[in-house]
């Protein structure tokens, strides 16, 4: 196919484009119309109700009379699924009510009586005790240092501890501001504040 845009080859461009329309026209003009048709509505239902006697059986095509007799609606989250109903040769289903009264009289297994384990101590609470403590201006890695000879607490593995208490710090600092359990001495280095 000639490439498009340049004037020299315009019309050899429009011609195999009018030509493939053609074709395109054509070769719809051709197809039978039974293989475009769509089913009639009448036809849609009754190709319907063949896949759902086969998947589910003619029960489906005779539903049960309490079911025809409650109007369809909405079912929200309080709505329960209907009872199955007994066919032709299956089992007799339970009544709705047998079935509620079994699963109320199961006995819930009781909850172990768990001792509470105490709650873990964040790296900021920490950084707060030990600079309440301290009389010294204190950088970020030597609170890391400090809490954990204290046993207050341990870095869980992570590679910067240092940078994510000294972010958290600077974050508490401006949410809180003079509130703060922090207080910028100079640059890197933190003394208490006076929430503590």
């Amino acid at each position: 196919m000639a490439r498009k845009g340049t004037i020299l080859n315009m019309g050899k461009v429009q011609r195999e484009m009018s030509a493939a329309w053609k074709a395109r026209k054509d070769a719809k003009a051709t197809a039978t119309p039974d293989d475009k048709a769509p089913p009639t509505r009448e036809e849609a239902n009754n190709l319907a109700e063949r896949a759902a006697v086969a998947v589910f059986g003619p029960a489906v095509l005779n539903p049960a009379p309490d079911a025809a007799a409650k109007p369809a609606g909405k079912r929200g989250k309080d709505a329960k699924a209907p009872a199955p109903t007994a066919t032709k040769g299956s089992k007799s289903a339970k009544p709705a009510a047998k079935q509620k009264a079994a699963r109320e009289a199961k006995p819930k297994p009781a909850k172990s009586a768990r001792e509470k384990k105490p709650k873990r101590v964040s790296a900021l609470d920490a950084a707060a005790q030990v600079l309440a403590a301290s009389e010294v201006p204190m950088r970020a890695k030597e609170m890391i240092a400090e809490m954990e000879a204290k046993g207050l607490w341990r870095s869980p593995g992570g590679k910067t501890p240092e940078a994510t208490l000294y972010a958290a710090i600077i974050r508490e600092i401006a949410a809180k501001g003079t509130a703060a359990r922090f207080k910028k001495h100079e640059r890197g280095v933190f003394v208490a504040g006076k929430a503590n």
